[in-house]
């Protein structure tokens, strides 16, 4: 079974549903980057210039520093590392230097027999339109899909907290992120099979449960 899986694909491309659904199915750790970007600000000192500055990107749709990124999920990862059965990540790595530093890094700990990417596919007129109807609940922040059955829904289905959109979830910075996707993160996959790691295809243009199966089918 593998113990490390790194879901990559552009926003919008399910990242957090099928890391969620996977997390259930496999007994594994959801990583979220974007929660922990978030708890780092929300826990900042404001008078720290480095993560303002870093906040302004985050808005902005942008990429924060990679040596940020690598060493907040580090520390999360060397706190966890213990007490779960391995992880999930769904918004990481984003460049090919963090791809490097994690992947060596887990592959002490399980081995690169139990790493396996997986590539999600969007296009990127379908990332804009899931992204500016996306929303997110508070608590938790499950996503809520953009599809007919979650329309009208008020509070959370797993937790019954507040349903909200993310500030990052404007068009225009969907756009932006889309392209920023395209140059910086796309090279990962390049990486992950010219070193040996498992890659796995999957169109991401379905319905949420046909993306999970595929998934499953080729874990």
């Amino acid at each position: 079974m593998y113990k490390v899986i790194f879901l990559i694909g552009p926003p919008g491309s399910g990242k957090g549903t099928q890391a969620d659904l996977l997390a259930k199915e496999l007994g594994l750790y959801h990583l979220e980057t974007s929660k922990i970007i978030e708890e780092r600000f929300k826990n900042a000192d404001p008078e720290d210039k480095e993560i303002a500055h870093q906040k302004e990107h985050w808005i902005a749709g942008e990429l924060f520093h990679p040596e940020v990124i690598i060493k907040w999920v580090s520390e999360a990862v060397d706190e966890l590392k213990n007490q779960v059965e391995g992880f999930i990540f769904s918004g990481s790595p984003r460049w090919v230097e963090e791809a490097r530093h994690e992947s060596e890094y887990l592959e002490k700990i399980y081995g690169k027999e139990s790493i396996v990417a997986v590539e999600i596919k969007l296009n990127e007129e379908e990332s804009i339109n899931r992204n500016s109807h996306r929303r997110i609940c508070v608590k938790s922040r499950h996503p809520i899909p953009n599809f007919s059955e979650f329309e009208n829904i008020k509070v959370c289905p797993e937790d019954g907290s507040e349903i909200i959109t993310r500030e990052l979830d404007k068009p225009e910075i969907i756009k932006e992120r889309y392209q920023v996707y395209l140059k910086e993160t796309m090279p990962v996959i390049d990486y992950f099979r010219q070193n040996g790691y498992k890659v796995l295809e999957i169109n991401g243009e379905q319905p949420i449960e046909k993306v999970f199966e595929d998934i499953k089918g080729q874990l």
